[in-house]
């Protein structure tokens, strides 16, 4: 992967990001339709989890797993939303 050039708005940080240097980055200019695919897949994730989840009786889960989980679901589906916001801007415009 080239550099990261911040003066370009190339790379585009994860939302889901703790630090202030951006590690993970969606290359804007990729093709948006792997762009819809990289963020399919997250939101895939998440929502097979939360069907996981669902299916399961939570008697038997332990409290300490709910924030691991939570973080999960965070991470999949704000990493997906960033990579939808991204595929939309570079889709082409339908004109009626």
């Amino acid at each position: 992967m080239p550099p990261l050039n911040t003066t370009t708005e190339r790379y585009q940080s994860l939302t889901s990001s703790y630090s202030e240097t951006p590690v993970l980055v969606i290359d804007t200019e990729a093709d948006p339709y792997e762009i819809l695919d990289a963020a399919r897949q997250r939101i895939r994730a998440a929502s097979d989890l939360l069907e996981t989840l669902y299916c399961l009786c939570f008697k038997q889960a332990d409290a300490s797993d709910i924030p691991k989980i939570v973080s999960a679901l965070y991470l999949l589906t704000q990493d997906g939303n960033d990579l939808l916001d991204i595929a939309r801007q570079r889709l082409p415009k339908l004109t009626v």
